[in-house]
């Protein structure tokens, strides 16, 4: 990787760098690429992917909730506030024409 790699990765990221900013990139790119190297060596034929990598970490693994609903129909009560409406659903003035 050289200057030239990290101005293309910046212009496709659509950043604007100066040369030192640039120069400043430069090592730190290629550590990142140098990491994403190594991961991609690792082999992984026999381990099963896992739904959410923290899970892993029964420490830090949230359980997951119902999906239930909790709350009643209050739709007359929020369209009571409601400036204009009709049928049921909020009026609002046009934006985008």
């Amino acid at each position: 990787m050289d200057i030239n790699e990290v101005h293309r990765i910046a212009k496709l990221s659509r950043l604007e760098l100066s040369a030192l900013e640039a120069e400043a990139m430069l090592p730190q790119l290629k550590a990142i690429f140098a990491l994403v190297e190594q991961m991609q060596a690792v082999n992984t034929d026999q381990i099963e992917p896992l739904p959410h990598p923290i899970l892993f970490i029964e420490d830090l693994a949230q359980p997951l909730r119902k999906d239930a609903c909790t709350e009643v129909n209050v739709r007359e009560l929020n369209m009571a506030n409601a400036p204009a409406q009709a049928e049921g659903y909020f009026l609002v003035p046009r934006v985008i024409e």
